[in-house]
């Protein structure tokens, strides 16, 4: 008999920690996220300084909160400032965002595409062509396989 059957360090091993379909909520403390700060938006639109406000809807998103309250406001604050550029300014405050600041936005033009309103999808549709544009179709992938959304 061998030496490595009589052993049974092998019993102490957890299996179903490893086991791929388990699920696990992650908690990141989503609690206190609020979204974009309202203020901040009525400042930047008050100056006409749109690419700041862009900027500031993209700062704080409600990646990790579970309110949909929350999330629907950020939606819409997103879409007001994405409409309130003109086509010829679009590419140009796509491609002063990062990566991960394009992937948001990327994000957030999807959510609108879920609920259109008015004019809504055209302005999405060339949001979406810059984004593109800049992201590459890897935005697009890590936008819909992402687990926590807008």
């Amino acid at each position: 008999m061998s030496k490595n059957t009589v052993s049974d360090r092998f019993r102490k091993v957890d299996v179903d920690e490893y086991d791929e379909n388990k699920f696990v909520d992650e908690e990141d403390g989503g609690e206190n996220q609020s979204g974009p700060d309202e203020a901040e938006l009525d400042c930047c639109f008050s100056t006409g300084n749109l690419n700041a406000a862009l900027h500031a809807v993209l700062k704080n998103p409600p990646i990790n909160t579970k309110n949909q309250n929350v999330k629907e406001r950020a939606v819409l604050l997103v879409l007001k400032v994405l409409s309130g550029f003109k086509s010829s300014d679009i590419e140009k405050s796509v491609g002063s965002l990062d990566r991960a600041g394009v992937d948001l936005l990327m994000q957030y033009i999807y959510r609108g595409f879920e609920k259109p309103n008015d004019n809504s999808s055209a302005m999405l549709l060339q949001w979406h062509e810059k984004a593109l544009a800049v992201g590459g179709v890897g935005c697009i992938v890590r936008v819909l396989t992402a687990r926590k959304t807008v």
